[in-house]
């Protein structure tokens, strides 16, 4: 059973502000509590789940110790889940410590004030699919330990490495790294060659990339269009990009 206190706190970790006090943040549902335990990047504070999928899950849990581990009813997972359908578990997790990006010989993402929670767990899902280590982030983009954000990365989190940081200073301090804006008019995909090597820049849902780094930038690249829409999805267009380029 689930103490008022206990209540409180979980419901708290929905804050940034708490989530950056308290190094820690939640994640929910038997899809991704499941891969982020198995991962092991990630140390569990506490897991709240239905019975019936902690005796499913008992293998799964037995590092936890037994007074980290609480058996609740629905009517419990109601109160301290941040979904609007509740789905038989929750775990409060510790946050990884940052590193430093190993950027030689790979390629990296960089993330110019992405706004929408679901476009950032949406890219960290798809850098983990094309292999992408390391993200770069703006301090204006949403936090990577918000809950949707959590959801939409669907446990990509734990694999790929994510720093926040002024963009401009990152790339002044890297210059031995090619940077690549993604743009509407720059260099068409169609007649771009695969990279070993780089940092692909993607900017914000509506403005785009900031002029600053598109100074900056070794090139500016665009997805070629056939139709009559503005723009592309954020999440959509990273992908498109890594699918050609990586």
């Amino acid at each position: 059973m689930l103490s008022k206190t206990i209540i409180k706190y979980i419901q708290s970790l929905a804050h940034k502000k708490l989530r950056d006090e308290e190094g820690l943040f939640i994640a929910e549902g038997p899809k991704v509590v499941p891969e982020l335990l198995h991962s092991n990047t990630f140390q569990c504070k506490i897991i709240c789940g239905l019975q019936i999928w902690m005796d499913e899950n008992k293998i799964l849990l037995n590092n936890i110790p037994a007074e980290d581990k609480i058996a609740i009813s629905e009517i419990e997972l109601e109160k301290i889940s941040l979904l609007q359908t509740p789905n038989k578990v929750l775990a409060v997790f510790y946050k990884k410590e940052d590193k430093s990006p190993s950027l030689n010989n790979n390629i990296s993402l960089m993330l110019d004030d992405i706004q929408d929670p679901g476009n950032m767990g949406t890219i960290i899902r798809t850098a983990d699919w094309f292999g992408i280590k390391n993200i770069i982030c703006s301090n204006e983009c949403v936090d990577c330990y918000n809950p949707k954000v959590v959801q939409a990365s669907m446990g990509s989190l734990a694999r790929v490495n994510i720093i926040y940081m002024g963009l401009e200073e990152f790339i002044t301090a890297n210059k031995n790294i090619n940077i690549y804006a993604a743009t509407l008019g720059g260099t068409s995909l169609s007649s771009f060659n695969k990279i070993k090597e780089g940092i692909i820049l993607i900017g914000n849902e509506s403005k785009g990339v900031k002029e600053n780094l598109l100074n900056l930038a070794a090139e500016q690249i665009t997805i070629p269009k056939q139709g009559e829409a503005e723009s592309l999805n954020a999440a959509v267009a990273c992908g498109i990009i890594l699918s050609h380029i990586a």
